[in-house]
């Protein structure tokens, strides 16, 4: 959920920062912020313009910048609703230039994009090193490879995209980025101070780029065990955007992590058509027993299998969290953690397959990452306060 919600970032970013090389001209400016008018029906302007771009583009397949408007609004939808179906309408937008060999750049930055939503990591990381390679100074590319990088834990890959970013880009982007990457390798302190200070020099940027470095700060300030200022940073954060399903899902966690299940259920009891918020959700009304946490099983159960059909992949961290806290099955749980975590290693996937690994004793798992730990420098007072007796050293 967070690299999705990162390359959306990266799409937006690189289009003002970049040049007219990138796909900005099909990109309207206002499609963020219209996506944040929420629930979406029949008559909503939103889903009128796509189905009016829809019909447009089933007579004119061929109209570059008419599907690649159809394909970028699908692709937002998909981040705001969580359905992962949008993934799928926005590749059909792109149908005539999909396969091909040397796409156009602007379809192949989308369809990078989209082959990361759906985590097809290599296929994604491909086009982004072609468009590298022809136009070394492609900011959106480089955000996104960073991100992606990131996500399966290939900080030094990560780390030279940031730094490229430096020359490209507003500073507040390649600061936020390399933090980002400082954060999971042993300069925690050193990352959150250094964007700390860059925020408070940057107040007249982008409000949408002050909430990811917010949010940043926040989940950093959580893993230094920096209850208040997480906090205070979470609230900022919203107080920018209260849409964020990112945001939510963290700020979330970092509730129920205090024992404030009541503040969850207030904060997500209208945002449960997203499944990580519908999860979160559910563990709030069962940490205040509510009656209605049978429903909320009941719910992520049919929503789980509905994906199982489809073969999405994409939420299998949030089902091994479903089967170990909701439904006491730490077997599954841990199957399911292992397999994210050959997928993907951001630090609630860490987290997850250490609790699934603790629960049901598994040594090998907890020997596996405590080394990926002891090499990455990795550092979190969570994890170290109830995982202390396995991550000491042998």
């Amino acid at each position: 959920m967070k690299a999705f919600r990162l390359i959306c970032m990266a799409l937006a970013i690189g289009s003002a920062t970049h040049g007219p090389a990138t796909a900005a001209p099909y990109i309207p400016q206002s499609d963020s912020e219209v996506l944040e008018q929420l629930p979406f029906s029949r008559t909503d302007p939103v889903v009128r313009e796509l189905q009016s771009l829809s019909g447009r583009l089933k007579v004119e397949p061929d109209n570059l910048p008419l599907a690649l408007a159809v394909a970028r609004r699908n692709f937002d939808l998909g981040g705001v609703t969580g359905d992962p179906r949008y993934a799928g309408y926005a590749e059909a937008a792109l149908k005539p230039w999909w396969t091909l060999e040397k796409p156009p750049e602007p379809v192949r930055l989308l369809r990078a994009a989209l082959r990361q939503r759906i985590h097809m990591f290599d296929a994604a990381l491909a086009d982004l090193d072609v468009i590298v390679q022809d136009e070394p100074r492609n900011a959106q590319a480089r955000l996104i490879r960073a991100t992606v990088h990131q996500v399966r834990g290939e900080y030094a890959a990560t780390r030279q995209d940031c730094v490229e970013l430096q020359a490209l880009t507003q500073k507040l982007v390649s600061v936020t980025c390399l933090a980002n990457v400082d954060a999971v390798t042993g300069m925690l302190r050193d990352g959150y101070e250094r964007l700390a200070v860059t925020l408070d020099e940057q107040r007249n940027a982008r409000p949408e780029l002050r909430e990811w470095a917010i949010t940043s700060l926040a989940e950093m300030a959580v893993r230094r065990g920096l209850t208040d200022e997480a906090d205070s940073r979470f609230r900022e954060a919203l107080s920018l955007d209260k849409s964020d399903n990112y945001l939510l899902a963290a700020y979330a966690d970092f509730l129920l992590d205090q024992g404030r299940a009541q503040e969850v259920v207030a904060l997500l009891r209208d945002k449960t058509r997203v499944d990580p918020l519908l999860l979160r959700y559910a563990q709030a009304l069962k940490n205040t027993g509510s009656t209605d946490f049978s429903s909320a099983v009941a719910q992520l159960r049919d929503r789980f299998e509905a994906s199982h059909l489809r073969g999405d992949k994409v939420h299998l961290r949030e089902e091994a969290i479903f089967n170990l806290h909701l439904l006491n099955n730490p077997r599954t749980a841990l199957r399911l953690a292992q397999e994210n975590w050959l997928v993907q290693k951001e630090p609630a996937d860490l987290r997850i397959l250490l609790e699934v690994a603790s629960a049901t004793g598994d040594d090998a798992t907890l020997s596996t990452t405590r080394a990926w730990l002891a090499a990455t420098k990795f550092e979190d007072t969570q994890i170290e306060h109830f995982f202390r007796p396995t991550l000491k050293p042998n």
